[in-house]
Protein backbone atom coordinates (compact mmCIF):
# COMPACT_ATOMS: atom_id res chain seq x y z
CA UNK A 1 0.00 0.00 0.00
CA UNK A 2 1.35 3.50 -0.82
CA UNK A 3 2.55 5.57 2.10
CA UNK A 4 0.56 8.52 3.41
CA UNK A 5 3.34 10.69 2.04
CA UNK A 6 2.74 9.38 -1.50
CA UNK A 7 -1.05 9.61 -1.32
CA UNK A 8 -1.09 13.11 0.18
CA UNK A 9 1.55 14.56 -2.11
CA UNK A 10 0.67 13.05 -5.47
CA UNK A 11 -3.08 13.47 -5.03
CA UNK A 12 -2.57 17.20 -4.54
CA UNK A 13 -0.08 17.29 -7.41
CA UNK A 14 -2.50 15.50 -9.78
CA UNK A 15 -5.27 17.84 -8.73
CA UNK A 16 -3.47 20.62 -10.56
CA UNK A 17 -2.88 18.53 -13.65
CA UNK A 18 0.84 18.38 -12.94
CA UNK A 19 1.15 14.61 -13.20
CA UNK A 20 1.01 13.10 -16.66
CA UNK A 21 -2.13 11.10 -17.31
CA UNK A 22 -5.12 10.82 -19.58
CA UNK A 23 -7.30 12.98 -17.36
CA UNK A 24 -4.68 15.61 -16.44
CA UNK A 25 -6.18 18.35 -18.68
CA UNK A 26 -9.60 17.83 -17.08
CA UNK A 27 -8.09 18.10 -13.61
CA UNK A 28 -6.24 21.29 -14.53
CA UNK A 29 -9.40 22.83 -15.95
CA UNK A 30 -11.08 22.64 -12.52
CA UNK A 31 -8.12 24.03 -10.56
CA UNK A 32 -7.41 27.73 -9.99
CA UNK A 33 -5.41 29.22 -12.87
CA UNK A 34 -3.16 32.29 -13.01
CA UNK A 35 -5.24 33.95 -15.69
CA UNK A 36 -3.63 37.40 -15.67
CA UNK A 37 -0.09 36.04 -15.72
CA UNK A 38 -0.84 33.58 -18.50
CA UNK A 39 -2.59 36.27 -20.51
CA UNK A 40 0.38 38.62 -20.19
CA UNK A 41 2.79 35.88 -21.25
CA UNK A 42 0.68 34.95 -24.27
CA UNK A 43 0.31 38.60 -25.25
CA UNK A 44 4.11 39.02 -25.06
CA UNK A 45 3.64 41.61 -22.36
CA UNK A 46 5.64 42.46 -19.25
CA UNK A 47 5.62 39.85 -16.50
CA UNK A 48 7.38 40.45 -13.21
CA UNK A 49 7.61 37.47 -10.87
CA UNK A 50 8.80 37.78 -7.28
CA UNK A 51 9.86 34.52 -5.61
CA UNK A 52 9.22 34.94 -1.89
CA UNK A 53 10.79 32.45 0.50
CA UNK A 54 13.56 31.36 2.85
CA UNK A 55 17.07 30.01 2.20
CA UNK A 56 15.80 27.50 -0.37
CA UNK A 57 14.69 30.48 -2.42
CA UNK A 58 17.57 32.80 -1.55
CA UNK A 59 20.99 32.90 -3.17
CA UNK A 60 23.40 30.80 -1.10
CA UNK A 61 26.17 28.25 -1.45
CA UNK A 62 23.68 25.39 -1.92
CA UNK A 63 23.43 26.22 -5.60
CA UNK A 64 26.92 27.60 -6.20
CA UNK A 65 26.15 31.17 -5.10
CA UNK A 66 25.32 32.55 -8.56
CA UNK A 67 21.73 31.57 -9.33
CA UNK A 68 18.71 29.71 -7.92
CA UNK A 69 15.35 28.39 -9.02
CA UNK A 70 14.28 32.03 -9.42
CA UNK A 71 16.75 32.40 -12.30
CA UNK A 72 15.82 28.98 -13.69
CA UNK A 73 12.16 29.98 -13.61
CA UNK A 74 12.97 33.04 -15.71
CA UNK A 75 14.74 30.84 -18.24
CA UNK A 76 11.77 28.46 -18.33
CA UNK A 77 9.20 31.23 -18.83
CA UNK A 78 11.27 32.92 -21.55
CA UNK A 79 11.69 29.54 -23.25
CA UNK A 80 7.93 28.97 -23.24
CA UNK A 81 7.14 32.57 -24.25
CA UNK A 82 10.21 34.04 -25.99
CA UNK A 83 8.38 37.23 -26.90
CA UNK A 84 7.37 38.12 -23.36
CA UNK A 85 9.31 40.59 -21.22
CA UNK A 86 9.91 38.36 -18.19
CA UNK A 87 11.85 39.34 -15.09
CA UNK A 88 12.22 37.27 -11.93
CA UNK A 89 13.19 38.74 -8.57
CA UNK A 90 14.62 36.73 -5.68
CA UNK A 91 13.09 37.62 -2.31
CA UNK A 92 14.45 34.70 -0.29
CA UNK A 93 16.29 35.13 3.02
CA UNK A 94 17.93 32.39 5.07
CA UNK A 95 16.17 31.42 8.28
CA UNK A 96 12.94 33.25 7.47
CA UNK A 97 9.49 32.12 8.52
CA UNK A 98 6.12 33.46 7.42
CA UNK A 99 6.36 35.86 10.39
CA UNK A 100 9.53 37.35 8.95
CA UNK A 101 7.90 37.37 5.53
CA UNK A 102 5.07 39.62 6.68
CA UNK A 103 7.54 42.02 8.29
CA UNK A 104 9.33 42.58 4.96
CA UNK A 105 6.66 41.97 2.34
CA UNK A 106 6.22 45.65 1.44
CA UNK A 107 9.94 46.28 0.98
CA UNK A 108 11.02 43.03 -0.64
CA UNK A 109 7.94 42.02 -2.62
CA UNK A 110 5.21 44.58 -3.19
CA UNK A 111 7.63 47.43 -3.95
CA UNK A 112 8.49 45.59 -7.18
CA UNK A 113 4.84 45.80 -8.34
CA UNK A 114 4.80 42.13 -9.28
CA UNK A 115 2.50 40.45 -11.74
CA UNK A 116 2.87 37.25 -9.74
CA UNK A 117 4.26 36.30 -6.34
CA UNK A 118 5.34 32.72 -5.67
CA UNK A 119 5.29 31.92 -1.96
CA UNK A 120 7.35 29.05 -0.51
CA UNK A 121 7.86 28.96 3.27
CA UNK A 122 7.61 26.19 5.82
CA UNK A 123 10.98 24.57 6.50
CA UNK A 124 11.70 27.12 9.22
CA UNK A 125 8.08 27.61 10.28
CA UNK A 126 7.85 23.92 11.15
CA UNK A 127 10.60 24.38 13.75
CA UNK A 128 9.22 27.43 15.59
CA UNK A 129 5.84 28.66 14.26
CA UNK A 130 2.61 26.98 15.42
CA UNK A 131 0.57 25.52 12.58
CA UNK A 132 -2.37 27.84 13.21
CA UNK A 133 -0.05 30.88 13.00
CA UNK A 134 1.47 29.52 9.80
CA UNK A 135 -2.05 29.25 8.36
CA UNK A 136 -2.95 32.81 9.37
CA UNK A 137 0.34 34.16 8.00
CA UNK A 138 -0.14 32.46 4.63
CA UNK A 139 -3.64 33.92 4.38
CA UNK A 140 -2.31 37.38 5.22
CA UNK A 141 0.48 37.08 2.63
CA UNK A 142 -2.04 36.10 -0.05
CA UNK A 143 -4.40 38.91 0.88
CA UNK A 144 -1.62 41.52 0.90
CA UNK A 145 -0.39 40.44 -2.52
CA UNK A 146 -3.88 40.39 -4.02
CA UNK A 147 -4.66 43.81 -2.57
CA UNK A 148 -1.57 45.11 -4.38
CA UNK A 149 -2.85 43.69 -7.68
CA UNK A 150 -0.59 40.63 -7.86
CA UNK A 151 -1.59 37.04 -8.48
CA UNK A 152 -0.25 34.44 -6.05
CA UNK A 153 1.08 30.91 -6.46
CA UNK A 154 1.45 29.02 -3.19
CA UNK A 155 4.19 26.38 -3.15
CA UNK A 156 4.66 23.52 -0.72
CA UNK A 157 8.21 23.28 0.69
CA UNK A 158 10.61 20.80 -0.87
CA UNK A 159 10.98 17.35 0.64
CA UNK A 160 13.91 16.64 2.95
CA UNK A 161 16.10 14.00 4.53
CA UNK A 162 14.35 13.58 7.86
CA UNK A 163 16.16 14.91 10.94
CA UNK A 164 15.06 15.31 14.58
CA UNK A 165 14.50 19.03 13.96
CA UNK A 166 12.60 18.50 10.71
CA UNK A 167 10.87 15.12 10.70
CA UNK A 168 9.02 14.34 7.49
CA UNK A 169 5.81 13.67 9.40
CA UNK A 170 5.69 17.25 10.71
CA UNK A 171 6.68 18.69 7.34
CA UNK A 172 3.71 16.89 5.80
CA UNK A 173 1.31 18.76 8.09
CA UNK A 174 2.71 22.07 6.85
CA UNK A 175 2.45 20.94 3.24
CA UNK A 176 -1.16 19.94 3.87
CA UNK A 177 -1.80 23.42 5.26
CA UNK A 178 -0.46 25.04 2.07
CA UNK A 179 -2.82 22.88 0.00
CA UNK A 180 -5.72 23.69 2.32
CA UNK A 181 -5.00 27.43 2.04
CA UNK A 182 -5.02 27.10 -1.73
CA UNK A 183 -8.47 25.51 -1.63
CA UNK A 184 -9.79 27.97 0.95
CA UNK A 185 -8.57 31.06 -0.90
CA UNK A 186 -9.01 29.74 -4.46
CA UNK A 187 -5.26 30.15 -5.05
CA UNK A 188 -3.23 27.82 -7.30
CA UNK A 189 -0.79 25.54 -5.49
CA UNK A 190 2.43 24.18 -6.94
CA UNK A 191 3.13 21.01 -5.00
CA UNK A 192 6.92 21.13 -4.98
CA UNK A 193 7.04 18.55 -2.21
CA UNK A 194 5.09 16.02 -4.28
CA UNK A 195 7.12 16.64 -7.43
CA UNK A 196 10.39 15.97 -5.64
CA UNK A 197 8.92 13.12 -3.61
CA UNK A 198 7.86 11.43 -6.83
CA UNK A 199 11.42 11.68 -8.05
CA UNK A 200 12.75 10.20 -4.80
CA UNK A 201 10.39 7.24 -5.06
CA UNK A 202 11.23 6.53 -8.71
CA UNK A 203 15.00 7.15 -8.52
CA UNK A 204 16.32 7.60 -4.96
CA UNK A 205 19.92 8.22 -6.05
CA UNK A 206 18.95 10.88 -8.60
CA UNK A 207 16.87 12.61 -5.92
CA UNK A 208 19.72 12.39 -3.38
CA UNK A 209 22.10 13.95 -5.89
CA UNK A 210 19.71 16.88 -6.11
CA UNK A 211 20.23 17.73 -2.42
CA UNK A 212 23.06 19.90 -1.12
CA UNK A 213 22.37 18.81 2.45
CA UNK A 214 19.47 17.38 4.46
CA UNK A 215 17.07 20.22 3.64
CA UNK A 216 18.50 22.36 0.83
CA UNK A 217 18.33 21.32 -2.82
CA UNK A 218 21.36 22.07 -4.98
CA UNK A 219 21.04 23.46 -8.51
CA UNK A 220 19.86 20.11 -9.80
CA UNK A 221 17.02 20.24 -7.29
CA UNK A 222 16.37 23.91 -8.05
CA UNK A 223 15.95 23.09 -11.72
CA UNK A 224 13.26 20.59 -10.75
CA UNK A 225 11.57 23.20 -8.57
CA UNK A 226 11.65 25.73 -11.40
CA UNK A 227 10.21 23.20 -13.84
CA UNK A 228 7.33 22.51 -11.45
CA UNK A 229 6.61 26.21 -10.84
CA UNK A 230 6.85 27.03 -14.56
CA UNK A 231 4.33 24.31 -15.33
CA UNK A 232 1.99 25.56 -12.60
CA UNK A 233 2.20 29.05 -14.13
CA UNK A 234 1.90 28.18 -17.80
CA UNK A 235 0.32 24.73 -17.92
CA UNK A 236 3.19 23.59 -20.15
CA UNK A 237 6.31 21.52 -19.44
CA UNK A 238 9.77 23.05 -19.88
CA UNK A 239 12.94 21.04 -19.22
CA UNK A 240 15.98 22.76 -17.69
CA UNK A 241 18.52 19.95 -17.33
CA UNK A 242 20.63 21.19 -20.26
CA UNK A 243 20.88 24.85 -19.19
CA UNK A 244 24.62 25.70 -19.39
CA UNK A 245 26.70 27.07 -16.56
CA UNK A 246 26.61 30.86 -16.09
CA UNK A 247 29.20 32.81 -18.05
CA UNK A 248 31.96 33.64 -17.37
CA UNK A 249 32.87 30.53 -15.42
CA UNK A 250 35.26 32.48 -13.18
CA UNK A 251 33.74 35.96 -12.65
CA UNK A 252 35.90 36.94 -9.66
CA UNK A 253 39.06 36.04 -11.56
CA UNK A 254 37.74 38.04 -14.52
CA UNK A 255 37.19 41.15 -12.38
CA UNK A 256 40.61 40.96 -10.74
CA UNK A 257 42.38 40.38 -14.05
CA UNK A 258 40.63 43.42 -15.51
CA UNK A 259 41.64 45.53 -12.52
CA UNK A 260 45.23 44.28 -12.59
CA UNK A 261 44.89 42.88 -9.07
CA UNK A 262 46.65 39.78 -7.71
CA UNK A 263 44.65 36.56 -7.69
CA UNK A 264 44.85 34.57 -4.47
CA UNK A 265 44.44 30.87 -5.21
CA UNK A 266 43.85 27.98 -2.81
CA UNK A 267 44.63 24.76 -4.70
CA UNK A 268 44.84 21.08 -3.88
CA UNK A 269 47.83 19.13 -5.26
CA UNK A 270 48.87 18.66 -7.97
CA UNK A 271 46.97 21.77 -9.13
CA UNK A 272 49.12 23.92 -6.85
CA UNK A 273 51.94 23.26 -9.35
CA UNK A 274 50.00 22.68 -12.58
CA UNK A 275 47.64 25.66 -12.44
CA UNK A 276 50.08 28.50 -13.07
CA UNK A 277 51.56 27.28 -16.39
CA UNK A 278 48.10 26.65 -17.91
CA UNK A 279 46.69 29.91 -16.54
CA UNK A 280 49.63 32.12 -17.47
CA UNK A 281 49.73 30.78 -21.02
CA UNK A 282 46.45 32.67 -21.59
CA UNK A 283 46.98 35.55 -19.13
CA UNK A 284 50.76 36.11 -18.98
CA UNK A 285 50.44 39.31 -16.95
CA UNK A 286 48.40 37.69 -14.18
CA UNK A 287 49.80 37.77 -10.67
CA UNK A 288 48.92 34.42 -9.09
CA UNK A 289 49.55 33.83 -5.41
CA UNK A 290 49.01 30.11 -4.83
CA UNK A 291 48.48 28.53 -1.42
CA UNK A 292 48.60 24.73 -1.21
CA UNK A 293 45.71 22.82 0.36
CA UNK A 294 47.30 19.50 1.46
CA UNK A 295 45.32 16.31 0.78
CA UNK A 296 47.83 13.48 1.35
CA UNK A 297 46.57 10.81 3.72
CA UNK A 298 43.17 12.46 4.23
CA UNK A 299 39.81 10.76 3.84
CA UNK A 300 36.93 12.52 2.13
CA UNK A 301 35.31 13.34 5.51
CA UNK A 302 38.69 14.76 6.57
CA UNK A 303 38.70 17.07 3.56
CA UNK A 304 35.11 18.10 4.32
CA UNK A 305 36.15 19.21 7.82
CA UNK A 306 39.29 20.81 6.40
CA UNK A 307 37.19 22.85 3.98
CA UNK A 308 34.97 24.00 6.84
CA UNK A 309 37.87 25.54 8.76
CA UNK A 310 40.16 26.55 5.90
CA UNK A 311 38.33 28.26 3.04
CA UNK A 312 35.95 30.91 4.33
CA UNK A 313 38.42 32.40 6.83
CA UNK A 314 40.96 32.69 3.98
CA UNK A 315 38.41 34.13 1.49
CA UNK A 316 40.58 33.49 -1.58
CA UNK A 317 39.74 34.61 -5.10
CA UNK A 318 39.83 31.12 -6.55
CA UNK A 319 39.50 27.66 -4.96
CA UNK A 320 40.70 24.68 -6.99
CA UNK A 321 39.38 21.37 -5.69
CA UNK A 322 41.30 18.31 -6.88
CA UNK A 323 40.04 15.66 -4.50
CA UNK A 324 42.18 12.55 -5.06
CA UNK A 325 40.72 9.09 -5.60
CA UNK A 326 42.64 7.98 -2.52
CA UNK A 327 40.39 10.17 -0.36
CA UNK A 328 37.71 7.57 0.33
CA UNK A 329 34.47 7.43 2.29
CA UNK A 330 32.96 4.44 4.06
CA UNK A 331 29.66 4.34 2.14
CA UNK A 332 28.11 5.88 -0.94
CA UNK A 333 25.98 8.15 1.26
CA UNK A 334 29.08 9.28 3.16
CA UNK A 335 30.82 9.95 -0.17
CA UNK A 336 27.91 12.05 -1.45
CA UNK A 337 27.53 13.93 1.83
CA UNK A 338 31.21 14.74 2.29
CA UNK A 339 31.86 15.60 -1.36
CA UNK A 340 28.87 17.96 -1.40
CA UNK A 341 29.93 19.61 1.85
CA UNK A 342 33.53 19.97 0.67
CA UNK A 343 32.13 22.00 -2.23
CA UNK A 344 29.68 23.85 0.04
CA UNK A 345 32.39 24.92 2.49
CA UNK A 346 34.58 25.97 -0.45
CA UNK A 347 32.04 28.66 -1.37
CA UNK A 348 31.06 31.87 0.41
CA UNK A 349 27.85 31.66 2.44
CA UNK A 350 25.67 33.91 0.32
CA UNK A 351 26.18 35.41 -3.11
CA UNK A 352 29.45 34.22 -4.62
CA UNK A 353 32.44 36.28 -3.47
CA UNK A 354 35.10 34.01 -5.00
CA UNK A 355 35.33 31.37 -7.69
CA UNK A 356 35.54 27.62 -7.32
CA UNK A 357 36.46 25.02 -9.92
CA UNK A 358 36.66 21.25 -9.51
CA UNK A 359 39.25 19.11 -11.28
CA UNK A 360 38.15 15.54 -11.93
CA UNK A 361 40.63 12.87 -10.76
CA UNK A 362 40.71 11.37 -14.26
CA UNK A 363 42.64 14.45 -15.40
CA UNK A 364 45.64 13.15 -13.50
CA UNK A 365 45.13 9.44 -14.21
CA UNK A 366 42.41 7.65 -16.15
CA UNK A 367 41.23 4.61 -14.17
CA UNK A 368 38.46 2.42 -15.68
CA UNK A 369 38.09 0.57 -12.38
CA UNK A 370 36.87 3.81 -10.76
CA UNK A 371 34.14 4.46 -13.34
CA UNK A 372 31.26 4.44 -10.84
CA UNK A 373 32.84 6.95 -8.45
CA UNK A 374 34.10 9.01 -11.38
CA UNK A 375 30.56 9.37 -12.73
CA UNK A 376 29.28 10.20 -9.25
CA UNK A 377 31.79 13.05 -9.01
CA UNK A 378 30.63 14.44 -12.36
CA UNK A 379 27.01 14.37 -11.28
CA UNK A 380 27.75 16.00 -7.93
CA UNK A 381 29.76 18.85 -9.45
CA UNK A 382 27.18 19.52 -12.17
CA UNK A 383 24.42 19.51 -9.54
CA UNK A 384 26.33 22.15 -7.56
CA UNK A 385 26.49 24.40 -10.66
CA UNK A 386 30.29 24.54 -10.56
CA UNK A 387 32.74 24.26 -13.49
CA UNK A 388 34.48 20.90 -13.86
CA UNK A 389 37.80 20.26 -15.59
CA UNK A 390 37.50 16.71 -16.90
CA UNK A 391 39.29 14.23 -19.17
CA UNK A 392 37.24 13.64 -22.34
CA UNK A 393 36.47 9.96 -23.09
CA UNK A 394 39.34 8.24 -24.89
CA UNK A 395 41.70 11.19 -24.34
CA UNK A 396 45.19 10.04 -23.31
CA UNK A 397 46.90 13.43 -23.15
CA UNK A 398 48.99 14.35 -20.09
CA UNK A 399 47.25 16.38 -17.41
CA UNK A 400 49.16 19.54 -18.33
CA UNK A 401 47.80 19.42 -21.88
CA UNK A 402 44.21 18.90 -20.71
CA UNK A 403 44.54 21.89 -18.41
CA UNK A 404 46.08 24.01 -21.14
CA UNK A 405 43.17 23.13 -23.43
CA UNK A 406 40.62 24.06 -20.73
CA UNK A 407 42.24 27.44 -20.18
CA UNK A 408 42.65 28.05 -23.91
CA UNK A 409 39.02 29.21 -24.02
CA UNK A 410 39.60 31.54 -21.05
CA UNK A 411 37.04 30.76 -18.34
CA UNK A 412 37.21 34.39 -17.23
CA UNK A 413 35.75 35.63 -20.53
CA UNK A 414 32.02 35.72 -21.25
CA UNK A 415 30.76 33.65 -24.13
Amino acid sequence: MPSRRTITGLTAWAALGLVAGADAPAREATAPVLNATRAALKAEGTVRVVCFGDSVTGLYYHTGGRRTYTDMLGIALRTAYPGADVSTINAGISGNTTRDALARIDRDVLSHKPTLVTVMFGLNDMTRVPLEDYRANLIEIVNRCRAAGAEVLLCTPNNVITTPERPVERLLTFCDEVRACGRRLDVPVCDVYAALESRREHDPLAWRLGMSDQIHPNMNGHQRIAEAIARAITGAAVKLADVPLPSPLLPTVAARLKAGQPIRVLAMPPMNDLLAPAFLAEAPDANLKVTTWPTAGKTLPDLEQDAKTRVRPLAPDLVVLAIPRASKASTQESFIYSYAWTMNWSLSFGESRWDCVVVHPSVFAADPSSAADDDLVRRLVRAQDLPLIDRPPGDDRPAAEILRAWFHQPPWQSE
